[in-house]
């Protein structure tokens, strides 16, 4: 095996185990800083030794051992050696146990997994710093890919993930997973930062490509690995299912040259079937779950229900918008958001004509979260072209675009708004004598 050969090894194991070998050393040394650093020198032993030696049996294994060892160095330069040597002795007894059913020794890494998903989601970090620490505790991104995936410098980002830690420090977050009365809240936010993990990938805010699918995949794998961890909870399925229904049209969202293809023009033999029956079978188990539970679908799960409806129509003429409509419905009494209720424009639309769509458009024309919010007058443009009302509508496409700070979307939207404002002209250089 080559040195490069052998780096990409280190990489990807990295990228599999880190959560594992970090959540082990945040158990043992009980700080999320120096738990990092200690699985970053294991990182660089493993970078001058695998070369040499080859890659062990067990990476994630050979990464912990080295990290505590790092623990046992320090300790030894500290007085509080002998009760850290104690405290060690108890954990690699509990995780090492010869004889030990290796469902066990599962169970307990996978513990320290969820522990460590539930600490870099904590309500004292604010939502970026909550993304990052994700991105970099659980997903072992480097702090420069991270960087490249928001368009920020690196800096800003190693900058908000020492706050981060600072804070998690400052605040004495327990590695612990939350007990039953704070369990659902801080659940939610888990599954708010994959899911804006995933909606940064899918529909950038800002920069020159309009999708980022690294960070789509990424916070997939995020999300299949916490339903693995807490099998039980039907939103967490539910966020798995919407993210791999949405997923699947990711192929077909582009053109070749990275333009965007609107749903109505989206070739749908291009989108991914085996992740359309992945999302429909995580959505049963949601539902399944729900049902035992005694209680409806959640927001994610609702989301799901919706994005099957357009994973299984053979085109957008054969789309059930009544039942979309309905889903929006349930969906604004569960959780109330004037996004939904644009969407829910859209889809009125749909089934009912443009006017019963602009009318609820209208409405939320003086919502203060949708003030610079593009897409409010982008499906208010398209609601007026279909209504004949051109010159209105090109204005509201420029507005649009004026409202989004992603380079392509932009570009769409300008090309609309000029297309339009190309056929008024047309028709009153017609209707002039």
């Amino acid at each position: 095996m080559t040195a490069s050969t052998t780096h990409g090894a280190v990489e990807a194991v990295w990228r599999i185990e880190s959560a594992r070998v970090v959540g082990a050393l945040v158990r043992l040394v009980g700080d999320v800083a120096l738990a990092e650093d200690l699985a970053q020198d294991a990182l660089v032993a493993a970078l001058e030794q695998w070369p040499r030696d080859g890659v062990p049996k067990n990476p994630g294994a050979w990464l912990t051992a080295i990290a505590k060892r790092r623990a046992i160095d320090a300790w030894r330069r500290q007085d509080t050696l002998d009760a850290k040597y104690a405290e060690l002795a108890n954990t690699l007894e509990r995780d090492e146990r010869p004889g030990e059913p290796e469902q066990a020794l599962a169970r307990v890494i996978d513990d320290d997994v969820l522990r460590l998903v539930f600490v870099a989601c904590h309500p004292v970090l604010p939502k970026p710093a909550r993304v990052a620490l994700t991105l970099k505790l659980v997903g072992g991104l480097s702090t420069e890919e991270i960087a490249r995936a928001f368009l920020v410098p690196t800096s800003t980002i190693a900058q908000r993930i020492v706050r981060a830690k600072r804070a998690l420090s400052a605040a004495s977050v327990r590695f612990e997973v939350p007990d039953h009365t704070e369990f659902a809240a801080r659940l939610s936010s888990v599954l708010e930062v994959i899911y804006l993990i995933f909606n940064e990938g899918y529909s950038a805010t800002s920069g020159d490509d309009w999708m980022r699918p690294a960070l789509c995949d990424e916070a997939l794998r995020l999300g299949r690995v916490l339903a693995g961890l807490v099998p039980r909870e039907p939103e967490a399925h539910g966020l798995v299912a919407l993210m791999e229904l949405q997923a699947s049209r990711i192929g077909a969202r582009t053109t070749a040259g990275g333009e965007p293809i609107l749903l109505a023009d989206q070739d749908r033999t291009r989108w991914n079937r085996l992740l359309i029956g992945r999302g429909l079978a995580a959505l049963a188990r949601a539902d399944a779950l729900e049902t035992a539970l005694g209680q409806g679908r959640g927001p994610y799960a609702l989301q799901a229900a919706l994005a099957t409806c357009h994973a299984t129509a053979p085109s957008i003429d054969e789309t059930d918008w009544a039942l979309i409509v309905r889903l929006y419905e349930q969906l604004g009494r569960v959780a109330p958001s004037p996004v939904i209720e644009l969407n829910r424009a859209v889809a009125v639309a749909m089934a009912h004509g443009p006017a019963a769509g602009l009318e609820i458009v209208d409405a939320l024309r003086e919502h203060s979260a949708l003030r610079r919010y593009h897409l409010l007058p982008a499906v208010r443009g398209d609601l007026l072209t279909k209504l004949g009302r051109t010159t209105e509508a090109s204005a509201e496409l420029e507005r649009a675009a004026e409202f989004t700070d992603n380079e392509r979307e932009r570009a769409l939207l300008l090309a609309r708004a000029a297309q339009l404002a190309g056929s008024t002209e047309l028709a009153g250089g017609r209707m002039t004598p």
